[in-house]
């Protein structure tokens, strides 16, 4: 199909109506950024095309070039045909204005943590400006870091992952956003070569699938990361380690936020006595937690 679309299709609007059938035909699974055929498809015609990625409509009757045509062809075979992830085949995920380098040695950045750091954290962090130190637990392409970097502008951060590869990653995009100077990656499984070093703030996005989730989990995110993903059979390994951990890493009325995905209940019945505050984030208030160090030293 895709090699006789090469002769029949000749503007945008032919391309996308082509994607969005495809797309819907196969069963794609959307949630890297985008939540239907029809925005993916989208996205993918207008990156291909070096176009403005919010302006679709002054060119849908476009005529492409032969090989303008077929390198959208070839981008949307892809997708369909390999299930990849469309910021895999782009190079870009994006967090609110922010763009970020990814590739298949990454997780596709979808945090609520960047949510809160952008205007959820006011009543828990009461000088922005004041805070001097900062860790990205699990910091993955380091697109967290980032922000963070942004949300404290005086701030030093740490960014730690247990992967050398996404840490790779991550440099590519402290080096695009020039911040070398204010952040440091380290490879470190969760707090282990963290020894002797304090923060005022420390976030996580880290693994939080658990087994049984992983085993259902569509193409599109297997093709993620396996190190990123799962966290044990109930999907909170790693997050028993940093609520283990943090309270000696977080200095006095320091902020300790992790998302945890669908595993609050798990989480709160295996802490109980934990004082969990969960933020309203645009999927609810089910997905981070926020604690204080004095909670934690309970």
């Amino acid at each position: 199909m895709f090699d006789a679309a090469r002769n029949e299709l000749r503007t945008v609007r032919d391309l996308l109506r082509f994607a969005v059938s495809r797309f819907s035909e196969a069963n794609l699974f959307f949630g890297h950024g985008t939540q239907s055929a029809l925005d993916e498809a989208a996205y993918l015609i207008l990156h291909t095309l070096h176009l403005p990625l919010d302006t679709l409509n002054p060119f849908m009757d476009a005529h492409l070039l032969p090989t303008e045509r077929n390198a959208v062809l070839e981008v949307l075979q892809k997708r369909v045909e390999q299930r990849i992830p469309a910021a895999y085949l782009t190079h870009e995920a994006w967090l609110g204005e922010y763009r970020f380098y990814v590739d298949e040695r990454v997780i596709v950045p979808r945090s609520f943590i960047a949510e809160l750091l952008r205007e959820g954290l006011e009543s828990w962090v009461d000088d922005f400006e004041g805070v001097q130190s900062a860790l990205d637990l699990c910091t993955g392409s380091g697109c967290l870091a980032i922000l963070m970097a942004e949300t404290f502008p005086n701030a030093h951060i740490d960014a730690v992952d247990l992967s050398a590869d996404a840490l790779a990653v991550a440099q590519r995009n402290v080096d695009d956003y020039q911040l070398n100077d204010r952040i440091e990656l380290i490879q470190s499984d969760l707090f282990s070569q963290l020894q002797g070093r304090t923060y005022d703030v420390i976030i996580s996005n880290p693994p939080y699938v658990n087994a049984e989730s992983v085993a259902a989990l569509p193409a599109e995110y297997l093709a993620e990361p396996e190190l990123a993903l799962g966290s044990g059979d109930d999907g909170l390994d790693a997050t028993r380690i940093i609520l283990a951990n943090a309270a000696k890493h977080l200095n006095p009325h320091g902020v300790l936020v992790v998302e945890i995905g669908h595993n609050r209940d798990a989480l709160e019945a295996a802490f109980p006595h934990l004082p969990f505050f969960w933020p309203e984030t645009s999927a609810g208030d089910g997905f981070v937690f926020i604690l204080k160090r004095e909670d934690l030293s309970q």
